[in-house]
């Protein structure tokens, strides 16, 4: 078997993480919600414009947070793109939600907002746009269409952080929005996630919630004498150790973004060619969208030249993958969830998909190699 020199994703430290985790160590807090937790919740609330941010162990934990801050209950629809991870249909699934799957769109790969509407009936509680690869959905329509059908809109923007919408950061337009920092995000902390709550009428339930359904945070505050269980909730809250890598991270993120957009940019110039006599696609921004390099990923004519793709990286020491198998076309998708017209451009594009690497130590020669091979494997097509 070859041995992968590049691969798909690598964990990029800033230099403090460590000197931060013994900080935390010697200040003998390391369960939740000490220093480095505050610090990042409200980093979060400042350069997001969030209402309220509250750290959690993954961006799963999040969305499911969300589910019961919604009151999702058996039977409830929530509409949502099939081309996404697992979580974000989980979560409502544990509800007793049932994920109603539209298309997406062939630009952005986002959820198609023109769909949505028709995937509305009277058992419809919230809309679940997920901004791929850091691009925001149209979040003027969707908010529109659920403005008018009384809907909550929940961002699953895993992805997200440092994008935009319209200059509004990813995270900050619906009710609710979850985050992630997996080690295969921008911002990382191992595992970890923020909710974000943007409905103040939320804020109090969400710290409930995260406490393991009983008032903690009003006792901390000094607001009742003694904490006890009063709703359902679970263990959501992330170590001060999570807290306090995280806070290193965010402290360099702006200088991390950058490295990544630079990466990315790199890859859109090398492949424009290509895309100009029909050999490849190309990423599209849309103009009201500022991304956050998340992903660079192509769109090759069809499933057999991806196969092939990935196989001639795979023999050169390189691993670049294809992404999610639609959800309504799984087996759990299938026993859980419905679909809401046809998902033709889902079924297709994620057929074609291939995600290049990228992270913040790929050096500059590995990217030539890269496109190098990408380059005359499609010349050769």
């Amino acid at each position: 078997m070859t041995k992968i020199s590049i691969p798909f994703n690598k964990p990029f430290y800033s230099g403090k993480e460590l000197e931060y985790i013994q900080q935390a160590i010697d200040g003998a807090h390391l369960s939740g919600n000490g220093k480095f937790t505050s610090q990042c919740h409200a980093w979060l609330e400042a350069n997001i414009g969030c209402q309220k941010a509250l750290l959690t162990h993954s961006c799963t934990a999040s969305l499911e947070m969300a589910a019961i801050l919604a009151n999702i209950q058996s039977g409830d629809e929530v509409i949502m793109p099939s081309y996404t991870f697992v979580s974000t249909a989980n979560a409502f699934v544990l509800r007793g939600g049932i994920p109603v799957f539209v298309d997406i769109r062939a630009d952005t790969l986002n959820i198609d907002e023109s769909k949505i509407e028709a995937a509305i009936t009277s058992k419809t509680k919230a809309i679940v746009p997920v901004h791929y690869a850091g691009v925001g959905c149209n979040m003027t329509a969707i908010a529109s269409i659920a403005q008018h059908y009384k809907l909550l809109v929940i961002e699953d923007a895993a992805q997200g952080i440092y994008s935009t919408y319209r200059g509004q950061p990813l995270g900050s337009i619906g009710q609710l929005a979850a985050l992630s920092f997996h080690e295969t995000k921008n911002i990382i902390c191992g595992e970890g996630g923020a909710l974000l709550i943007n409905d103040p009428d939320y804020i109090s339930r969400s710290e409930i919630i995260r406490e393991k359904g009983t008032n903690r945070s009003q006792f901390f505050l000094g607001q009742v004498d003694k904490y006890t269980w009063v709703d359902i909730g679970s263990s959501y809250l992330p170590s001060e150790i999570n807290a306090a890598f995280l806070w290193a991270q965010l402290e360099a993120s702006e200088t991390i973004t950058y490295q990544r957009l630079s990466i990315w940019q790199n890859y859109y110039q090398a492949f424009a060619d290509l895309e100009t006599v029909g050999k490849v696609c190309r990423p599209i921004i849309p103009e009201e969208c500022q991304h956050n390099g998340h992903i660079f990923y192509l769109i090759l004519p069809d499933l057999n030249t991806r196969t092939a793709l990935i196989e001639k990286l795979k023999l050169a020491g390189i691993n670049a993958p294809f992404h999610y198998v639609p959800l309504h076309s799984s087996p759990a998708g299938r026993k859980y969830g419905k679909t809401s017209g046809s998902l033709l451009v889902t079924e297709d594009l994620s057929d074609r998909l291939v995600r290049l690497p990228l992270y913040n130590n790929l050096s500059s020669v590995d990217q030539q190699l890269i496109i190098d091979l990408v380059q005359d494997f499609l010349i050769q097509q």
